[in-house]
């Protein structure tokens, strides 16, 4: 099992109210808050928000790499994408603007960033890293707004 402050990696054998119990919630929030279409059918290696933001935290914390995948669609992808913005870091064409989506140009984006920082190589290949992340301060989505 690997976990992070919200956040839980499907393993083999995993069903969705398994973790629900595992964590303290329900299947119907596992659902919504990851955009699950088939709720019989959770992908092994897939990352879950399991639970909901601490609301003393300001900022998401660190979901791992392996959270950005090319299948992810999650509103951290879009906070993320907002402070790209934000940042003068982005790769996307007006009026095209930030999606809930790990696409390619949220990559190159994020790339940006890590230049920005001062890093090169692949250091620099537009898949976030903790030190990168806390840096960038991705603000959580309150209820009303997303």
């Amino acid at each position: 099992m690997k976990t992070h402050a919200t956040h839980y990696t499907v393993v083999k054998g995993d069903t969705l109210s398994a973790i629900a119990a595992r964590f303290g919630t329900t299947v119907e929030r596992l659902v919504e808050w990851n955009h699950i279409a088939d709720r019989d059918r959770i992908p092994i290696g897939l990352d879950l928000l399991v639970a909901e933001p601490n609301p003393s935290e300001s900022y998401v914390p660190f979901p791992g790499a392996g959270f950005f995948t090319s299948t992810q669609d999650h509103r951290i992808i879009m906070s993320m994408g907002i402070r790209l913005v934000q940042e003068d870091c982005s790769a996307w064409l007006p009026p095209e603007g930030p999606t809930s989506l790990w696409t390619k140009t949220a990559r190159e984006s994020y790339a940006m960033w890590q230049r920005k920082l001062g890093y090169r190589g692949s250091d620099a290949d537009g898949i976030p890293g903790l030190a990168s992340w806390t840096k960038l301060k991705v603000p959580y989505f309150n209820n009303e707004g997303d």
